[in-house]
């Protein structure tokens, strides 16, 4: 009797250990840093379906794919000439709607294959740097800090991207001076509002989509120089102050007139973080390190934190 009765307590010994075993792996926490290919000069960054993950390259136009969850990734879009990638966004169709700073383009790839979908040209000349986009349910918007207007591109009921942009001049409170002004954008979850920053002025600004009047969001005084990417998550808006080195946190009123802010997040291994975007209650900014010379060998990545 005594071998069954060893072998009826060596599985109920493993069954103990499975069980205990699987929630450890499952909490197992996700990485606080995501390394980039060296050289690859990042700015935006956009959560996609599970925990997938997008980031652009400013000079390439080349998006990386990777996992929040694993660390590990690829490059899915490769770099082509005339092409950058600023600030990034994925609809629910898993398309990764591009900025294209200078070049006065938007891009538009299909998150799973890299193929290109749509080319748009929103501007030309010198004076223009599409810089930050947003999808809401009709259309993508994104800002040009040289050029006081917003570009839509529409998007169908049934998904189908519109053929050209719109131009969306931005009025009210708004006034454009020397330097980056409009920057990071995202919206309520209902796509009726905008909300922007202004980076040079440290302004936030609410903009009705369809007129592209904007209005000021009273900070009692506080600004928020140097933003440039922001999240909307409810009532708290995130502002990323990238030559500062850390992120704001601003707690808005329940119509966007007003916040105030409150605190700011900040991380040891920041090194001039640009975007940021969110996965549950963890947020991710990109460390674009500007001013650190763009070689072959320059280390970027991706930063863990904690909402707040």
């Amino acid at each position: 009797m005594r071998p069954i009765r060893s072998l009826a307590l060596l599985t109920i010994a493993a069954t103990a250990l499975l069980a205990t075993a699987a929630p450890l792996a499952a909490e197992r926490p996700f990485p606080e840093t995501v390394a980039l290919p060296n050289g690859f000069a990042p700015e935006g960054i956009a959560v996609g379906p599970g925990d997938t993950f997008y980031v652009g390259s400013i000079p390439t136009g080349a998006i990386y794919r990777g996992s929040l969850r694993t660390g590990e990734g690829a490059v899915l879009v490769p770099a082509a000439p005339g092409r950058q990638a600023i600030g990034l966004a994925v609809d629910e169709r898993n398309r990764v709607f591009a900025a294209g700073g200078p070049t006065g383009r938007a891009f538009v790839y299909d998150g799973a294959t890299g193929a290109l979908l749509a080319e748009y040209a929103l501007a030309a000349g010198p004076a223009t740097f599409v810089n930050d986009v947003v999808v809401t349910r009709d259309g993508a918007y994104l800002t040009d800090s040289f050029q006081q207007v917003l570009y839509r591109i529409p998007i169908a009921p049934n998904g189908t991207l519109g053929a050209a942009a719109e131009t969306i001049p931005l009025t009210g409170d708004i006034a454009y001076t020397g330097g980056f002004n409009a920057n990071g954008i995202d919206a309520t979850p209902d796509g009726k509002t905008l909300v922007l920053v202004q980076s040079n002025t440290g302004l936030l600004f609410r903009v009705d989509p369809a007129t592209g009047v904007a209005q000021e969001i009273d900070l009692g005084g506080d600004t928020v120089t140097a933003g440039d990417g922001i999240l909307l998550d409810g009532r708290t808006l995130y502002v990323v102050r990238n030559q500062q080195n850390r992120i704001a946190v601003v707690r808005l009123a329940p119509d966007l007139s007003s916040g105030r802010l409150v605190t700011h997040l900040t991380n040891a291994v920041f090194d001039v973080p640009t975007t940021i975007a969110e996965h549950g209650n963890r947020l991710y900014a990109v460390n674009a390190r500007f001013g650190t010379p763009v070689t072959p060998d320059t280390e970027y990545r991706v930063v863990q934190l904690r909402k707040r």
